[in-house]
């Protein structure tokens, strides 16, 4: 059901639209948690630093897809506040066009050039051909991580959040149940845990993209919408290339991060690999909430209503607190058990590099949450170039900050660089919320 995110108390209206997006992140992140948990578990240390390795370069894709996501959202999300349901419906199917074709050339670039990629990054031996396999299995469903990500974003931006959420779960419970069959029954190794990703995400997408259509064909617009627009191309764009970029930059900042700690070895390849999927969960799921935020302000910057952007940037900070709060403490004091679910007889080094990570990181979440709410209002309210800012200065701290302090203190160098990039950039962004966040329309 669509929903009208510019009436009913600010506050409410937000809990109850981002917490379905909250729980969808949840089953998300099972996809690469589940591939990581099975490699680990039954297959071995060196499948667990196999997987870990390949998806950091995923990411770089995934930006893309999540660029799409949020340009078409914020665009979709404005004009449906604004009831302009005919230009509504054209950014949808524009979306759907330019980001085939966007796909394409990605999907064929990666297809060539992913030795190169894990070379860059300095993968070991030991772990190259299984790293290479995950890589090109996933690169083949690209295109369902793409239209996943299109449809969800068409769904937010109408209000909806429950419908991709019940997909999600589904496909995610069944990732799972497929990780362990194809790893375990049919014995085929990384390639069973990327095989199986690859078939629930292609059902999830299918599934979506069917539901957004026949969604749309329910709402009744003035004129026949065109299935493609320049203007409206640009205006999503304009949305999308920062965001692209945003996580295209943090993506290269984590391969390059990545590379960094090959360098310390297998072992603690393997310990990142498994932390920062318990870091990850926390972060995708705050990310997502402030992607919320970015809808409900966009439909209300489209309503004339700037007044509930303001309110919902203090309901979206209690939202974020109370989920990073009870977060840090469970990473804080019970990290090890959790490292211990994505390994099977670690050895010394892997178990202490996961644990070091948590504990490292988990005391300032709710630090970096409260500059994703905000990032979240710059961006629905069209004020990238300040998104930009604040991201940057982070990514280039905790790269920077990565080299130099990993010289000096080893591998808790790597992760001493995120707290410092985190709290200056949020700083910036909480700035830029208080002097711009929604005054004016772009």
């Amino acid at each position: 059901m669509n929903k009208d995110l510019t009436v009913g108390k600010s506050s409410t209206v937000l809990w109850r639209f981002c917490l379905p997006l909250f729980c969808s992140v949840l089953f998300q992140q099972l996809y690469n948690i589940a591939d990581s948990f099975v490699a680990g578990k039954f297959i071995g240390e060196d499948a667990l630093a196999a997987v870990g390795n390949s998806y950091e370069i995923t990411l770089i894709f995934i930006a893309f897809a999540f660029g799409c996501n949020i340009g078409c959202s914020v665009i979709v999300a404005q004009l449906f506040g604004a009831k302009n349901y005919t230009d509504m419906k054209t950014a949808v199917y524009t979306t759907l066009i330019a980001g085939g074709a966007l796909c394409a050339i990605l999907m064929t670039g990666g297809l060539l050039f992913c030795k190169e990629l894990l070379q860059w990054i300095h993968t070991p031996q030991n772990v190259f051909d299984d790293s290479y396999l995950y890589l090109v299995i996933y690169l083949f469903g690209l295109p369902f991580v793409f239209y996943y990500n299109i449809a969800t974003g068409v769904f937010s931006a109408l209000g909806d959040s429950k419908t991709p959420f019940i997909f999600l779960a589904c496909s995610s419970v069944a990732n799972i149940g497929m990780d362990i069959l194809f790893v375990t029954a049919f014995d085929m190794g990384v390639a069973g845990v990327a095989w199986a990703t690859f078939l629930c995400q292609g059902v999830s997408c299918i599934l979506a993209v069917v539901f957004v259509i026949k969604r749309l064909r329910k709402v009744k617009e003035a004129q026949k919408a065109k299935l493609f627009s320049f203007a409206l191309l640009k205006r999503i764009s304009a949305i999308a290339v920062p965001s692209i970029l945003q996580q295209s930059f943090i993506s290269v900042g984590n391969i390059i991060i990545q590379g960094i700690i090959n360098s310390f070895g297998s072992a603690a390849m393997a310990g990142y690999s498994a932390s920062i999927k318990l870091n990850n969960l926390v972060i995708t799921s705050l990310t997502t909430v402030g992607n919320g935020i970015s809808n409900f302000s966009a439909q209300n910057l489209g309503a004339g209503k700037p007044d509930r952007i303001r309110e919902g940037f203090f309901a979206g900070l209690k939202m974020v607190w109370a989920i990073c709060i009870p977060m840090s403490l469970l990473y804080v004091f019970a990290g090890k058990p959790l490292v211990l679910l994505f390994m099977n007889e670690p050895g010394e080094q892997a178990l202490s590099v996961g644990i070091e990570i948590l504990r490292v990181l988990a005391p300032f979440y709710c630090v970096v949450a409260a500059k994703l709410v905000s990032d979240g209002i710059l961006r629905g309210t069209g004020k990238m170039k300040q998104f930009m800012a604040g991201t940057f200065t982070d990514l280039l701290l905790r790269v920077l900050l990565a080299y130099v302090l990993s010289d000096v203190f080893g591998t808790i160098g790597i992760w001493l660089a995120w707290p410092i990039g985190w709290a200056v950039a949020t700083v910036m962004s909480l700035i830029f919320y208080r002097k711009s966040a929604f005054v004016s329309k772009t």
